[in-house]
């Protein structure tokens, strides 16, 4: 089930995203970047003003199973332009379609919203993230492909996709609906 976040979310968001960040930044950057009370607590400050914003402004969106807390996402708009700031996976729960539907329901929100295009900075040594990312349609900047530890990737939000001829959603993306993680690293703030 996906859902909007609420302030009592927030210790299990924390947690969930300190899990998925240790998967990526593990042997690239000091673990106090990414570990231990100072940076949990940091980034539950970050989570708090973003479960926070106005709807207008952005959200939060929780992946949820068996009343357990499995992925997040957020997305911000500011100055005209929407970017997606955090989309984690509990590693525990990659590869079951959790990311593609905390992405699909952003895409949801987005396409309602009248967005026609959202960006987003990943980690550049977190391959499976930037994997989930172009089989979900996101490409390059080429004018800006790299953000000092970061790649800079756009997605065209379209029309949502027609039904299939069985009865189905279509993939929007036209891949598998549950490809590899989206432990994403992006950048930013919640």
């Amino acid at each position: 089930m996906i859902r909007a976040a609420e302030p009592a979310d927030l210790d299990a968001i924390a947690a969930l995203h300190t899990r998925a960040r240790a998967t990526y930044y593990q042997g690239h950057i000091p673990e106090q970047a990414y570990a231990g009370d100072v940076e949990l607590h940091r980034t539950r400050e970050g989570w708090s003003r973003a479960v926070a914003r106005d709807p207008a402004e952005g959200a939060v969106l929780c992946a949820e199973q068996d009343g357990r807390l499995t992925g997040v996402a957020a997305f911000r708009t500011e100055d005209g332009e929407t970017t997606l700031t955090q989309l984690h996976v509990d590693p525990v729960h990659w590869r079951r379609g959790t990311g593609a539907a905390l992405h699909a329901a952003c895409l949801d929100v987005w396409r309602r919203a009248g967005v026609s295009r959202v960006r987003l900075e990943v980690y550049a040594h977190n391959l499976r993230a930037q994997a989930f990312y172009a089989t979900h349609g996101w490409r390059p900047d080429p004018s800006t492909p790299h953000a000092g530890t970061h790649r800079t990737l756009w997605l065209q939000v379209g029309p949502p996709p027609a039904a299939d001829p069985a009865g189905g959603p279509a993939d929007p993306a036209g891949g598998p609906a549950d490809a590899p993680g989206a432990d994403t690293g992006l950048r930013g703030e919640a």
